[in-house]
């Protein structure tokens, strides 16, 4: 038998955050929480940019007072060189993970969380509870919430493990310098892309691309030819390497992301973007799906709640995801196409920019294409002939300086 305050007891085994927001929004419900992470706050290969849509829907994230940059100018750079500066209407937060990590887990703290630097190697069910076990303890707790992220060890135990056509593989390198600019890169038969994301003192570069096309080696060794072919010095800096998820859409809409007594969250559930490997958004909105079902007490309303106001979005990417990356539109590949409209429409790059700030979503996206499609091909026919409406291509970061078919293969658009 449970005692009254292990009935009570929420384990949440991973401390990314998925994880520290679920258990700040339980523990402010009452509800003891514990949290198990063997590293805690630790850094990853990827960007950190937090959309302005993510800003919105948790204020605290702008408000914080740890390591970020805005960022307001964005560069993209098709497969065939060619590129386009523009800004970026709403600015992009960029964090370093291990400081927005640090932050989430010190709120959950305050909230009343008990947070166990512990790595987390058995969990088997009981009549009424789960047996958590560590290489030196045990707990016991009512319900478990595997905020691990896409590799953790319990997905065969709670769910299916995901197989290689739904991961993405990330590397990357903390490259000292300073920029201004966010960048990324398209490359000829690479389902991903490259990115430059400037942090306050570096710069992060990275690669994803889908695990079943790239191996991590191959990966890495694109992005160093990249970042050769820009006079990067990535020799002596830290290596990261990441694997994320990036479902099919048949994944998103099969695979179970709760059961009796157990949910999954952020990374673990599956839940970022495929087009773009944004999961940011989707760990703190499933987090606090999740709290909410759990504080109702109907942690069945779970899946209900993803199915209503997270799933739709990732099906769409995921349905939109080879298109974007190896589809054609007008007799050229949509990265191409995308740059090209991005250089000379103005109505394109304030969709794009949307898109960057989160709040273009999928859903209207292709009704918004429409619409706009007769002044976006006007805009830049007059920019063909009549000169070049798009910025010149930014500044290099410097280390230690400051038709139906064609509506329908469009709906890719970077996000």
């Amino acid at each position: 038998m449970l005692g009254s305050r292990e009935a009570n007891t929420i384990a949440i085994v991973g401390g990314g955050p998925a994880g520290a927001h679920a258990a700040a929004s339980l523990a402010q419900a009452d509800r003891r929480v514990l949290l198990f992470d063997e590293k805690l706050a630790w850094e990853k290969p990827c960007g950190g940019g937090i959309t302005h849509k993510t800003l919105l829907g948790w204020p605290f994230l702008g408000q914080a007072a740890v390591d970020r940059k805005w960022v307001s100018e964005c560069e993209l750079i098709a497969p065939s060189g060619r590129r386009v500066g523009f800004g970026l209407e709403s600015p992009v937060a960029i964090f370093s993970r291990c400081a927005l990590n640090g932050f989430l887990l010190d709120r959950a703290a305050r909230s009343g969380a008990e947070i166990i630097r512990d790595r987390i190697v058995g969990l088997k069910r009981a009549a009424n509870h789960w047996q958590i076990r560590s290489l030196g303890s045990s707990w016991k707790a009512a319900y478990v919430v595997i905020a691990a992220g896409v590799r953790n060890p319990f997905r065969q135990l709670l769910s299916r493990p995901f197989v290689p056509p739904d991961l993405m593989s990330t590397a990357g390198y903390f490259i000292p310098g300073q920029s201004n600019i966010m960048r990324i890169q398209f490359l000829a038969g690479l389902h991903g892309y490259i990115w430059l994301f400037p942090r306050r003192d570096h710069v992060s570069a990275g690669i994803c691309g889908r695990m079943q096309a790239q191996s991590a080696a191959e990966l890495r060794r694109i992005l160093e030819h990249s970042l050769a072919a820009l006079g990067l010095a990535y020799r002596s800096c830290q290596f990261y390497s990441h694997l994320l998820p990036a479902l099919r859409a048949e994944t998103l809409r099969r695979v179970p992301v709760s059961g009796d007594g157990w949910a999954m969250v952020g990374d673990a559930a599956g839940l970022v973007d495929p087009l773009t490997g944004e999961g940011l958004y989707y760990a703190l909105g499933s987090a606090e799906l999740l709290s909410q079902a759990l504080v109702s007490n109907r942690p069945d309303r779970y899946a209900d709640l993803l199915r209503r106001h997270i799933l739709p979005e990732l099906e769409l990417a995921a349905e939109m995801s080879d298109r974007f990356y190896a589809g054609r539109w007008m007799g050229e590949s949509v990265l191409e196409r995308t740059v090209q409209f991005t250089a000379g429409s103005a109505s394109f790059r304030r969709l794009i920019s949307d898109l960057f700030a989160g709040t273009q979503g999928y859903r209207d996206l292709r009704r918004r294409v429409y619409r706009t499609l007769p002044a976006m091909l006007a805009e830049s026919l007059v920019n063909r002939f009549g000169g070049r409406a798009g910025k010149a291509a930014p500044e290099p970061i410097s280390a230690g300086k400051e038709d139906e078919d064609n509506e329908e293969q469009i709906r890719g658009t970077v996000a």
